[in-house]
């Protein structure tokens, strides 16, 4: 028995000893890690949406405080970064004469657009989409996912809007009724 312990003393020895674990202590190997938040602070974010080769998709940029659909608006008509350009990222939203204008309400998203809606889509049909994914998923009241916020578009020379919502995929949807917590007359 005794033989049968030592052996496997031995074995346990020379399987610890083969593991790189060694008996000098702690190395400095560099700088700490970065990038990373340190716990209890906050972080923001835009997400906003763009044209690759394989469709529509999003993108997440720091920001430094919390995005509007207004502010995350402004930066989608910014168009893609350096980064994201090498990335293949393009915009199909065209320029626009006029503002786009979002505001938060009744837990949605008004935006008005300020030519119709022809006038939006740039090349490939894409920048309507563009436009009311990276609304939506701007930080909206009510603590709504981004796949429940109704965006209802206003466009020029049309008088009431029509509801749609942005799903998961970065695919807009219409909406057959409006959310119940619209405001009436707004």
């Amino acid at each position: 028995m005794k033989r049968r312990l030592a052996l496997l003393a031995a074995v346990l020895g020379l399987l610890s000893a083969g593991c790189g674990v060694g008996s000098t202590g702690p190395v400095r190997a560099g700088a700490p890690a970065s990038g990373l938040r340190a716990p209890g602070s906050e972080g923001h974010y835009a997400h906003l949406y763009f044209v690759g080769p394989y469709g529509i998709q999003t993108v997440t940029r720091e920001v430094d405080s919390a995005t509007t659909p207004q502010r995350a608006l402004d930066l989608l008509l910014k168009g893609p970064d350096a980064a994201e350009r090498a990335r293949g990222l393009i915009t199909e939203v065209p320029p626009i004469h006029g503002r786009l204008i979002a505001t938060v309400d009744g837990g949605g998203v008004d935006l008005r657009l300020p030519v119709p809606v022809a006038q939006t889509t740039g090349g490939g049909g894409l920048g309507l989409s563009q436009i009311i994914c990276t609304a939506a998923n701007a930080r909206v009241a009510d603590g709504k996912q981004p796949s429940d916020v109704d965006v209802r578009v206003y466009e020029e020379g049309y008088g009431s809007p029509w509801t749609v919502r942005c799903n998961a995929a970065g695919n807009v949807v219409p909406v057959s009724t409006p959310s119940p917590s619209r405001k009436p007359g707004g």
